[in-house]
């Protein structure tokens, strides 16, 4: 016997259950939150491409998760956002999250300056519709990768 008694064996289920339930409510809606990302991602399309190589206004977001700020290829960024990838920011959901609601902001803290360069002039504080365009944006990433594992 493994030393288990029924009421810790009891306990795990009824602590491990809706853990597991969550889990699977939880895929259908980041699914659902890319679908809608897609579509609210036209906002930045007007800058932005998610093809590798292909700046515009803004820089390409391909691969934009992992990628250290400033550095997108052949792109003029501006010395603050260069100067915020030399002291280490890297692009992840969280950085990404926080400098959609207000770059300049973002930059200010980050670099602990009173103020910065910035290229990118918009603000998006609506909460639900930047973690739609990052569910969008990790969605294509990760289906890209993906095709170049193959």
């Amino acid at each position: 016997m493994s030393g288990k008694t029924p009421e810790l064996i009891t306990m795990k289920r009824l602590v491990l259950a809706p853990l597991a339930v969550l889990a699977l409510l939880a895929a259908p809606a980041q699914a659902q939150n890319a679908d809608t990302g897609k579509s609210q991602f036209g906002q930045c399309r007007a800058c932005h491409s998610l093809d590798k190589g292909k700046n515009g206004v803004g820089p390409s977001l391909f691969g934009v998760f992992g990628r250290t700020a400033g550095t997108a290829e052949k792109y003029a960024y501006s010395s603050d956002m260069k100067a915020a990838g030399e002291k280490g920011l890297k692009w992840d959901e969280a950085s990404v999250f926080e400098y959609l609601a207000d770059p300049g902001a973002f930059l200010k803290k980050y670099l602990a300056k009173d103020s910065v360069s910035n290229k990118m002039p918009n603000k998006f504080p609506n909460e639900e519709l930047r973690k739609n365009v990052i569910a969008y944006l990790l969605k294509e990433q990760k289906e890209h990768e993906g095709k170049e594992k193959k």
